[in-house]
This record gives C-alpha cells, sequence and structure tokens, in this order.
C-alpha cells in the first residue's frame, strides 16, 4: 500500500464537509476501509450518516471529486453501503470512473 498517497488522500477528505452537521467525512467516520495501491488507485467504502441520508448523493461526488484531485490517484473504486439507493449510486459512481478514464486516455485517431 502507497501510504504516502493514502495520508493525502485523507488530507484532501478532511476538507470535505457534511452540510447538515458542519464536521468533516473523516471526523464522521463515513468513509471506510481506505488503501491506495501502488499504482494509485483508491479503494474505500462510503457510509452515509444513515440509510436514508437525504444529502448521499452529493456527498459521495464530493468525495469522489476530492480523491481525484489528489496528485498521484489514478483510479477510485467506491462502494456505498448502508444506503437506500447504494445500488443506483455506485452505479452512478462506476460510470463517473469510466469517464474520467475515457476523459484521461489519449485519443488514437
Amino acid at each position: 500500500m502507497n501510504e504516502t498517497l493514502r495520508d493525502a488522500v485523507l488530507e484532501r477528505l478532511r476538507r470535505v464537509i457534511d452540510p447538515e452537521t458542519g464536521a468533516d467525512v473523516i471526523r464522521m467516520r463515513l468513509i471506510e476501509d481506505l488503501t491506495v495501491d501502488e499504482a494509485g488507485v483508491a479503494r474505500y467504502r462510503f457510509r452515509p450518516s444513515s440509510p436514508l441520508c437525504p444529502i448521499a448523493i452529493p456527498l459521495a461526488f464530493a468525495i469522489y471529486n476530492a480523491v481525484s484531485e489528489v496528485e498521484g490517484i489514478a483510479g477510485q473504486e467506491v462502494e456505498v453501503v448502508d444506503y437506500i439507493g447504494a445500488e443506483e449510486l455506485n452505479e452512478l459512481l462506476r460510470e463517473a470512473e469510466r469517464a474520467r478514464k475515457e476523459k484521461e486516455s489519449p485519443k488514437h485517431e
């Protein structure tokens, strides 16, 4: 595991604030099992504060975007758990990751 990159991700996530509580997502323990491998792929689970969390979708994307901003992160594997719309939200995040990779990959013409 790349501890330096993992620490950078944690530091960036401390600036993602839950607007309902005013606390960051790390302090609220909404991020679980964060790892970053040597290739720069971050893997983690996002557990919203409740199964019916009204801000789970925007918060999930704020987290995803924050991790994407960390220099050295090559990709993400996010799993949303314990949320009523987890299956749909997981698919949206996978689509966002596919789109990011397509945008970053060199075009072959």
